[in-house]
């Protein structure tokens, strides 16, 4: 019995000995999986007011079509830029640049007359200017002009930049910023923030309407 001991005391003193003495490999994955480095983040920049830095657009994909109705104080321009079909697809294409200038809904509230309405049609045709087929024709054509006053076929529009809108017969406008304030020339209206930078131009929120008729 007590050889029986000694012998299995005997084999396991080899058998340590031989891990010791010969250590097993480390197994080790077939491909080692690249170690993936994120791009850094870098400080946030503060958002700037001045279209005249040319900065890219924060939003390549996203169109000025996507982001015109999102702000509720120009959502009555928005509607009016929607049925207006040659302006509707121009903001709605990645390929044409363009500077709104959305006028506020007080502002638009505030006009004399409705976009749709001309006092010369009224002078010419009386209470029942916009009624039937060609009422309804002179009524878009009105707004048509209304919207085309306040579109810019310019994007980055920098500062002292002359242009004219999509109005025919426009006059050339530019825009200038004195003590801080942001100012539609020569009409003289305020530009009250630039609201959104997308992938095919800016909407500028202004506080009064431009001339159109």
């Amino acid at each position: 019995m007590r050889l029986s001991s000694a012998y299995a005391l005997q084999i396991l003193v080899v058998s340590i000995s031989a891990q010791l003495l010969f250590p097993r490999k480390l197994s080790r994955p077939d491909k080692q999986t690249p170690l993936v480095i994120m791009d850094p983040v870098g400080p946030a920049m503060p958002p700037s007011d001045d279209p005249s830095r040319g900065q890219p657009p924060s939003r390549g994909g996203v169109l000025i079509s996507d982001v015109m109705g999102r702000d509720r104080s120009v959502n009555a321009f928005a509607g009016f830029a929607r049925d207006v079909a040659a302006v509707s697809r121009r903001l709605d294409s990645a390929s044409e640049n363009s500077t709104v200038l959305a006028p506020l809904n007080s502002a638009v509230d505030a006009l004399p007359r409705k976009p749709w309405e001309d006092p010369r049609d009224y002078g010419a045709r009386g209470a029942s200017a916009y009624e039937g087929d060609d009422g309804r024709e002179r009524a878009r054509a009105n707004v048509r002009r209304f919207v085309e006053a306040h579109v810019v076929p310019v994007s980055p529009w920098r500062e002292g930049e002359r242009a004219r809108s999509l109005l025919d017969g426009d006059r050339e406008i530019w825009w200038e910023r004195k003590d801080g304030v942001m100012t539609l020339q020569p009409d003289g209206i305020e530009i009250q923030s630039v609201a959104s930078t997308v992938g095919n131009g800016e909407v500028w929120i202004i506080k009064s309407v431009r001339s159109y008729s």
